[in-house]
């Protein structure tokens, strides 16, 4: 089955916002298009509002004058459900309810053709709870649009329990034809990006909770060293904290009150007081007046200067940070490399600098951990974290190397796997798990993620770039730390690394060491 073809309709319920970005993207893409909405008048605005747009690209010069006139005298708006019976594709961008929505498709199958499908635009509610009262619920599928439907590139395009895959075969190529990316997903909670996204939040509202750092701190770290267009404060701030929450919300009850998914207590109180971010003028940050009359912006927590060290050791692989032996050797730092043992980083003194493992440095008798990052040359930004017993000195020393290799230090209480590297670690972990539940391929939920959310990275390339035990080792850790299942490894993580590590044992290269014989040594 192939893309619907341009000749024919494709009708929009609901004539709010995203409605008219979905009619337009069909308009430009050729088709016949109809609005349609209970309120007469509003449908009737939606198409006057999607034909301003139209006259604003051709003014700007991103559509020629007679492609604007042609798609102009495609759009019209319905007056009732019975004028949408020559649609090939009814979308429904309506109130997220799903009563409402129930009743118009049942309305709707009753007029439109035998093949034509129906689709939600919903980003919550089940696909399939929506099919269960349809006569042919093989028709029916989810196309999640992204707001603004326009300018956003990815369609999620969900089957339900029911939906024809031939059905979602021609949505899909439908799609495509639209110019939007689309990603194959089945009907689970959250579908693609809201599932696979909650540890972005919820990572650092937990370090949040756990008084490891302030939100502009972890926020910063999130952008400077993990690479992220925006950290999780500002953003809820910008989404509304009531509307994040409620997605997080919906997404744990949907998964039976999955510990993966727990909601943030932090976030909870704020949506309660009515800081609802930029909207309400304060949320985790203030704005506007709020803002104003504040004695000084919230800033990310930097160290003062301290003096680099002259020289260190390198003991073992650093893996992921394995880059910082050239930007010590380029900072004019002396570096010794002992290939075993480690890995970590010997400080002049009786310290240790070692990578996020999701252990803390209480653990051991003199030891500094540091963040992950995205690419450590191009950071500018690297979080470390020391215990009440980690001496003045070694500190000092940590954060003087990174200052040497051009960075600002933000120091963290001593919280297990950091920031950057426990929301990646997550990250991977949902991705696998839900690759192994048959959710989406890998491919989709990384272009998912990038599109979607604008990561720097899909979880299955961090995963790949990484190491496959990378993330199992240390959510393993984390788990043993803050017990109760959140960050307990999935079942697919785990036999990822098996079978990685068994293809370097088939190779020759050993069965790889023990998660717990890796990182710091215990001084005690």
């Amino acid at each position: 089955m192939t893309a619907i073809e341009r000749s024919r309709t494709v009708a929009v319920v609901g004539a709010g916002t995203m409605g008219q970005g979905i009619a337009q993207v069909a308009l430009l893409a050729g088709h016949p298009v109809l609005i349609y909405d209970i309120d007469e008048a509003a449908a009737r605005a939606g198409r006057a509002a999607v034909r301003d747009r139209i006259e604003r690209l051709t003014a700007k010069g991103r559509l020629d004058r007679a492609e604007a006139d042609a798609a102009i005298g495609r759009i019209e708006s319905a007056h009732e459900p019975a004028d949408l019976a020559g649609a090939a594709l009814v979308i429904e961008a309506v109130v997220e309810d799903a009563g409402v929505k129930r009743a118009l498709f049942t309305a709707l199958e009753k007029v439109v053709a035998p093949d034509a499908l129906l689709a939600t635009n919903t980003s919550s509610l089940s696909v399939t709870e929506l099919a269960a009262g349809l006569a042919h619920p093989g028709r029916f599928l989810g196309l999640h649009f992204f707001n603004p439907a326009p300018l956003l590139p990815l369609v999620e395009v969900v089957s339900g329990f029911a939906t024809d895959p031939a059905v979602a075969r021609r949505a899909y190529e439908t799609v495509l034809g639209w110019g939007k990316t689309p990603v194959s997903c089945a009907d689970t909670p959250g579908f693609i990006v809201n599932r696979i996204a909650r540890p972005f939040y919820a990572e650092a509202f937990a370090v949040y909770e756990e008084r490891g750092a302030d939100p502009a701190t972890i926020d910063a770290v999130l952008r400077e060293s993990g690479g992220f267009k925006m950290g999780p404060f500002e953003l809820t701030d910008l989404i509304g904290q009531d509307v994040n929450e409620a997605v997080t919300r919906s997404v744990w009850e949907s998964f039976f009150h999955s510990p993966k998914f727990t909601p943030s207590l932090a976030q909870r109180r704020l949506v309660q007081s009515g800081r609802l971010g930029r909207k309400s003028g304060h949320g985790w940050f203030p704005y506007g007046e709020a803002a104003a009359a504040q004695d000084a912006p919230a800033r990310p927590h930097t160290a003062g200067p301290q003096a680099g060290p002259a020289s260190v050791s390198v003991v073992g692989d650093l893996g992921p940070a394995a880059v910082l032996v050239d930007l010590m050797e380029e900072a004019g730092i002396a570096v010794d490399v002992t290939e075993t043992g480690g890995p970590y980083i010997q400080l002049p003194g009786e310290g240790q600098l070692v990578l996020a493992d999701g252990k803390t440095s209480v653990e051991f008798a003199d030891v500094v951990y540091f963040d992950l990052a995205l690419d450590y040359r191009g950071a500018t930004r690297i979080a470390l974290s020391a215990s009440e017993d980690t001496s003045e000195e070694t500190l000092a020393e940590a954060v003087g190397l990174f200052q040497k290799l051009g960075k600002d230090v933000s120091v963290i209480g001593d919280v297990p796997g950091m920031i950057v590297a426990r929301t990646v670690a997550m990250l991977i972990d949902l991705t696998a798990d839900a690759v192994a539940r048959g959710v989406a391929t890998a491919e989709d939920i990384d272009t998912a993620m990038r599109l979607g959310v604008n990561y720097p990275l899909g979880p299955s390339q961090w995963h790949a770039e990484l190491g496959q035990d990378w993330a199992y080792d240390l959510l393993h850790h984390l788990d043993e730390r803050c017990p109760g299942g959140r960050y307990a490894p999935s079942l697919a993580l785990y036999r990822l690394g098996y079978a990685a590590d068994a293809e370097d044992a088939a190779a020759g290269d050993g069965a790889g060491a023990d998660a717990d014989d890796a990182g710091a040594e215990d001084g005690a």
